[in-house]
């Protein structure tokens, strides 16, 4: 394999950072937090600016977790104002790397394939690196940190590690450093792909840092992990075959479009119920807004504080469609089967498998086409007047009553505010 140089920049603080930017504050001197004051004091900080994570504020807190004594900003989620500092400072990427080498692994996260640029800019990767970072803060005013390594994976790993250690924010890691530097490391999930369930499966057979993964029974391991074991042994030894270029030819063996919401206070059964089919209306406005099909839908529930397992459900339909009224037939068939009618529900998730264009479209004995033609239409009419007027022109019944969620989603990115 071909040596790869590859750089992975983070943003700190993302969210917070920018808030203190379009302020004209510094976001490492300024005590910041985002998070939606309307909701209640158990709401989640979106993101905590560093200087508060200084004085052990913990990023994700809920605000009454942040000491008392501590005078903060609380600045209201503006989603699609970080989504333009996002596309702004992929702009700023785009000057040093072709977009051919650039992979966006989050909103806040990208890496770069820098192996064919430090000779073109006579530099070494750490001050390619430097370089693109000062960029982002002299324009923007974001700071960010960055790993750089020999394969993705110690790429990201000297970002989440060894950059969090250094004072320029910047980590190097190839394999021999990666072994001298971090075999020992605990805990094992500060390592990337490693949550705390693995590290319980691990910890079982007596094995706590990534040295013992490398050097322990490979059998055991793979009774404990299947197919996935050779992913992790790689990885502690510090190997990672993929590229970016690979990751940009992957193709999809099965496509699906899925939706969640968590809901802002306990659902009753029949409230729960006119949330899912506002769901199952706006889904199927993408399907037909992408012109793909499905024949598989599946749904969970998830009941408040726990108080029952989440509970799921699916069914197979009998053609390929996009027709909102076999999809929502069937998604409320699913719904009426699997949620208790006594227990409070705190989370919803649907979700429409085995996508496939619209031409593979079908109909069964009990389908009128010149009703489904005219539902088609109406959709596409609905599609027009949205992407002309604003996405909350039209509006049904159900949308107005006091239980639904449509309207205020409506004005929401990734389920926060946007801001608008």
């Amino acid at each position: 394999m071909d040596n790869h140089i590859y750089i992975c920049i983070d943003l700190k603080s993302f969210y917070a950072s920018v808030e203190c930017a379009e302020r004209g504050l510094d976001s490492m001197t300024t005590d910041l937090v985002v998070a939606d004051p309307s909701r209640e004091k158990g709401t989640i900080c979106l993101a905590v600016s560093p200087s508060l994570k200084a004085k052990g504020v913990k990023n994700r807190c809920r605000v009454f977790e942040i000491p008392e004594h501590l005078e903060y900003i609380m600045a209201p989620p503006r989603m699609k104002l970080y989504i333009d500092y996002s596309t702004r400072i992929y702009k700023i990427y785009l000057k040093y790397i072709s977009k051919d080498d650039i992979q966006v692994y989050s909103i806040d996260e990208a890496f770069l394939d820098v192996t064919t640029y430090l000779k073109l800019y006579n530099m070494d990767a750490t001050t390619l690196g430097k370089t693109i970072i000062k960029d982002i803060w002299d324009t923007l005013g974001i700071g960010a940190s960055c790993g750089i390594g020999t394969n993705l994976y110690l790429t990201k790993i000297a970002l989440d590690i060894t950059a969090k250690h250094s004072p320029d924010w910047i980590g190097y890691l190839d394999e021999e450093k990666f072994k001298a530097e971090l075999w020992f490391h605990e805990p094992l999930t500060d390592f990337w792909r490693i949550g705390r369930g693995t590290a319980k499966r691990l910890a079982k057979i007596g094995i706590s840092n990534m040295y013992e993964i490398a050097h322990g029974d490979y059998e055991m391991l793979k009774k404990l992990f299947g197919k996935d074991v050779d992913i992790l042994i790689d990885h502690a030894w510090g190997r990672e075959s993929t590229t970016i270029a690979d990751i940009k030819s992957y193709k999809t063996k099965s496509h699906s479009l899925s939706n969640s919401q968590v809901l802002m206070r306990d659902y009753a059964y029949d409230e729960a119920r006119l949330i899912l089919k506002e769901m199952v209306e706006l889904q199927v406005l993408k399907l037909v807004e992408q012109r793909v099909v499905t024949n598989n839908i599946s749904l969970y529930v998830t009941y408040s504080k726990n108080i029952k397992p989440t509970v799921t459900g699916s069914t197979t339909l009998s053609v390929y469609t996009n027709s909102l009224t076999v999809i929502k037939k069937e998604m409320l068939k699913i719904y009426e089967r699997i949620a208790d009618t006594d227990t409070p529900i705190r989370k919803i998730g649907i979700s429409c498998n085995n996508l496939l264009d619209e031409s593979y479209e079908q109909y069964d004995l009990f389908t009128d086409p010149k009703a489904l033609d005219r539902e088609k239409k109406i959709s596409h009419a609905v599609l027009n007047i949205k992407g002309r007027y604003g996405k909350s022109a039209v509006l049904k019944g159900m949308n107005l009553l006091k239980e639904g969620t449509t309207r205020e989603r409506l004005h929401q990115i990734g389920g926060h505010k946007s801001g608008e």
